[in-house]
């Protein structure tokens, strides 16, 4: 057995045990920390196939960010999983028939996929435009010379996306104090200082 094969059989394996204890476990802070191993071996098996972007992707957006915020969370809400529980024989039924749709969806795209002459034509061009270069280097290739301006526009989406989600966060509600840029800018000295005359022996 090579060295490539045996690091296959090992990250896959870790990576299976780990995305069953994802569903298996009964504690939410455990079952992140396996969803964070899964995806770490994940990874080893992106770099056995020489896509280190995929493997750093997973790495720093997924363990980094989406996990550990998600572990975060599930720490600091304290939500009483059990009282989650209580319906959760209600929901099977319906459930288990989405599962069923979801599984003849699948059987049905991997049974009638095909890769047509098309898509291997512009799989050959692409290998062309990036001959001899690394995978970053090559995906850097594509991504600001052919691809530039779509690169470009989803990024301004994720942007608008964002500033959606805050302004629809962001409300006034009373009883709580906020900062106004504009008034702040607009005060003059007479509304910003008050001279009172205070009387010995008495507070403001």
């Amino acid at each position: 057995m090579s060295v490539i094969a045996f690091f296959f059989y090992l990250f896959s394996s870790i990576l299976l045990a780990s995305a069953f204890m994802v569903i298996a476990a009964r504690n939410p802070v455990h079952a992140v920390l396996f969803l964070i191993l899964a995806f770490f071996n994940a990874a080893g098996l992106f770099l056995l196939l020489g896509a280190e972007f995929l493997a750093m992707l997973l790495v720093v957006v997924y363990v980094g960010a989406v996990a550990v915020l998600f572990l975060f969370v599930v720490m600091m809400l304290d939500v009483d999983f059990v009282e989650l529980r209580q319906g959760f024989a209600k929901y099977l039924p319906i459930g288990g028939l989405v599962a069923a749709i979801f599984g003849i969806e699948m059987a049905l795209v991997l049974g009638t996929w095909k890769l047509t002459p098309e898509a291997l034509a512009v799989g050959k061009e692409v290998s062309k435009a990036t001959a001899g270069a690394m995978n970053l280097r090559g995906l850097g290739m594509i991504l600001y010379t052919e691809h530039f301006y779509f690169f470009q526009l989803a990024g301004l989406i994720l942007l608008v996306a964002m500033i959606g989600a805050i302004v629809l966060t962001l409300r006034d509600r009373p009883g709580v104090k906020r900062q106004d840029v504009m008034a702040q800018n607009a005060r003059g000295r007479a509304s910003a200082m008050e001279v009172k005359n205070v009387a010995p022996g008495q507070g403001v």
